[in-house]
């Protein structure tokens, strides 16, 4: 018996060629791209037969009209499966798709040893001045080494807000320094968090207690301007700020104005509110803040890993098995039922 032909619809924004190499080898699975620039009804026709659509996480790279909201999954009857291409799905409306009866995966641990070794990165270019260092020596002569000196790490506290994929590396990590880690993290008991190599605290015991606090949580409603005016202030004078999960959890005018105050003493920034940021923005005009556009995850191996992860999850999903990176594990049983019915 033949089985039916299932159908991966992704854009045209890049995607390691590991993935589409991998289900290239599934003789009943076919590949559709739509350019993100090109017409919208040629990319509603392909959206409209899809099984899969192979989203991009990238909320200011794809065009909203792509995002799956659940005006898109209106007009895709047969649509089984959307799959976020990173660890993040901010390109996803879950509750619609839980609605729809559409399973949302994502591709969360892929690119983990990236986002935690940027993490250092950021943390040690904000501690030691690193790049108020190099601006200076580009275009000044004769000041002393000690106007840039900064501090070491060793001996200091680590607050980890999260602590799942990539916090528990980022956690090894810090160890390796010789740093204490803290954490705090509402879906993980306190022994697990122990086992994961941090001490348990309280949010308001982490923001008091850490030299360094770095977020690895979701941006979902409940952590939304989590970092704020009162956060910021809670936490120790001194302190740097460090952020590689999602714009929108940190406030970017009350860190603004944290470090503006001296309370805080710099920040690392992977993520922001509008990627990338206006060049007028503030923050980008502060030699304390070490600033990139969201690459923490955007290295050779975490694209390719996080590619192949999506391959493999798509493949095992359309043959029926339930994927280690479901979203919404509450649509299964429907998930099932409309696989049947559709598939065959």
């Amino acid at each position: 018996m033949t089985s039916r032909l299932k159908r991966v619809v992704r854009s045209d924004l890049w995607v390691d060629g590991i993935f589409e190499e991998r289900l290239s080898r599934e003789s009943d699975i076919e590949v559709r791209k739509f350019s993100v620039k090109g017409s919208p009804e040629a990319a509603r026709q392909a959206l409209s037969t899809a099984h899969v659509y192979h989203i991009s996480a990238a909320k200011d790279e794809l065009p909203r009209e792509w995002f799956a909201s659940a005006e898109l999954l209106s007009i895709c009857p047969d649509l089984l499966c959307v799959s976020a291409g990173g660890a993040g799905y901010d390109t996803v409306d879950v509750a619609a798709c839980t609605a729809a009866g559409v399973a949302v995966v994502n591709q969360s641990g892929g690119n983990a040893v990236s986002v935690a070794e940027h993490t250092l990165g950021l943390m040690l270019g904000v501690s030691r001045r690193m790049l108020e260092g190099d601006r200076r020596l580009r275009r000044e002569v004769g000041y002393a080494r000690e106007d840039v000196m900064g501090h070491e790490m060793a001996g200091k506290t680590l607050g980890l807000v999260g602590i799942g994929n990539i916090g528990l590396r980022v956690a090894a990590l810090a160890r390796a320094f010789g740093m204490q880690v803290v954490a705090v993290d509402p879906l993980l008991t306190p022994d697990e968090i122990e086992q994961r190599g941090a001490r348990p605290v309280s949010l308001d015991q982490l923001l008091a207690q850490s030299d360094f606090v770095s977020l690895h949580c979701p941006r979902d409603a409940s952590t939304l301007k989590m970092m704020n005016a009162k956060t910021f202030a809670a936490m120790k004078r001194g302190a740097v700020f460090i952020s590689t999960a999602r714009g929108g959890i940190h406030d970017e005018a009350a860190l603004v104005q944290a470090l503006q105050s001296g309370h805080l003493a710099g920040a690392g920034l992977d993520v922001w509110d509008q990627e990338p940021p206006p060049l007028d923005h503030p923050l980008l005009a502060m030699d304390n803040v070490f600033a990139t556009f969201h690459v923490a995850g955007v290295t050779h191996e975490a694209r390719r890993n996080v590619a192949a992860i999506s391959a493999e999850q798509i493949v095992a999903l359309l043959a029926g098995q339930r994927p280690p990176r479901l979203i919404n594990p509450e649509v299964w049983s429907t998930f099932e039922e409309r696989r049947a019915r559709i598939l065959g």
